[in-house]
């Protein structure tokens, strides 16, 4: 058996690992029993909603993004940590939320995802220069021009996206219960997949702090921070009881909390600071993108979670282990 083919026996058998990394790392968990996890709590959710072309959409867009860093040759060691994988996931989960079900969305899920691999190198190569990571914008970049064509493409029925119009408020009741409080608040957690499923982000948290428990109180401090935030700044009241005020702010408390800064008082009154801010992030961003009728995807989060590294403060610094 030449070198080569034994490479190529070796990578098929790492394979499933690799994918599995990939869905952990939309979260910067580089741990394959995470990503198993998530993938259980997306199945659930999607099942649960009656949404399951989503679960699917999900597992499409992993395998595809994938296997498109395997036909690029690029470097080996983001393909073993799972860091081809992470955007097309999203756009895999994205694609059937919001766009009909038809032969041309699950041709566009294909695409959009291989696109969601190269363009994360090249946004890396063009962000490197500062030390800052494109994050999920890849993703946001990729789904937006593709969901933005539904409008006039109508091959890509916009079956569940916004009416265009502009931003109003949302006076719908809240209820403060505790118990309804718990469930918007695990709802946050799983709307980083687009799944709205409280038993979701239980799988969710769980497969987080299999890997780092830091990552995982981080996520819950961020949607349970933004939450209240959004709750005492009278948020519009269905998107709240649905977790969309809550998503980006997990990860940018995984991100501030656990992933970029140090385990320091100040990188953590930093993490908490960025959670706040990407509330207001997302609101501004979705009053924005009303008119279009488009959703804002993680694009809160990315904005958010880069406005406080751009800084590089010296606490940035991941602790050595």
């Amino acid at each position: 058996m030449s070198t080569e083919e034994k490479k190529l026996e070796h990578e098929l058998s790492l394979f499933p690992q690799t994918v599995a990394r990939g869905v952990g790392q939309v979260m910067f968990q580089d741990n394959y029993w995470t990503g198993l996890l998530f993938l259980c709590g997306i199945f659930w959710g999607a099942y649960s909603e009656g949404l399951g072309i989503v679960a699917w959409g999900a597992l499409i867009g992993v395998l595809v993004s994938t296997i498109t860093g395997y036909i690029l040759k690029l470097p080996d060691e983001h393909g073993s940590n799972g860091l081809w994988g992470f955007n097309g996931i999203l756009v895999g989960c994205a694609f059937p939320t919001f766009l009909a079900n038809t032969v041309w969305m699950w041709l566009g899920l294909i695409i959009c995802a291989m696109m969601s691999t190269f363009v994360r190198s090249g946004l890396n190569k063009i962000m490197g220069r500062w030390n800052i990571s494109s994050l999920t914008f890849p993703f946001v970049l990729c789904t937006w021009v593709f969901l933005l064509s539904a409008r006039l493409l109508e091959g890509f029925p916009a079956a569940n996206m916004g009416t265009p119009e502009f931003a109003h408020g949302d006076h719908t009741f809240l209820s403060l219960a505790f118990g309804d409080l718990v469930l918007y608040w695990l709802r946050g957690i799983s709307q980083v997949f687009l799944i709205n499923s409280w038993v979701t982000g239980i799988f969710f948290l769980a497969g987080l702090a299999v890997s780092n428990w830091r990552a995982a109180m981080w996520a819950a401090i961020g949607s349970a921070l933004a939450l209240f935030i959004a709750i005492i700044w009278k948020g519009p009241g269905q998107d709240i009881a649905n977790g969309l005020y809550g998503f980006s702010a997990v990860l940018t408390g995984i991100a501030l909390g656990s992933t970029f800064c140090n385990d320091s008082w100040r990188s953590a009154i930093w993490a908490l600071l960025g959670i706040i801010v990407t509330v207001f992030v997302q609101a501004a961003m979705n009053a924005f993108f009303a008119p279009m009728g488009l959703p804002t995807l993680t694009g809160p989060f990315c904005v958010a979670t880069w406005m406080f590294l751009f800084p590089d403060y010296k606490f940035f610094r991941p602790e050595k282990s």
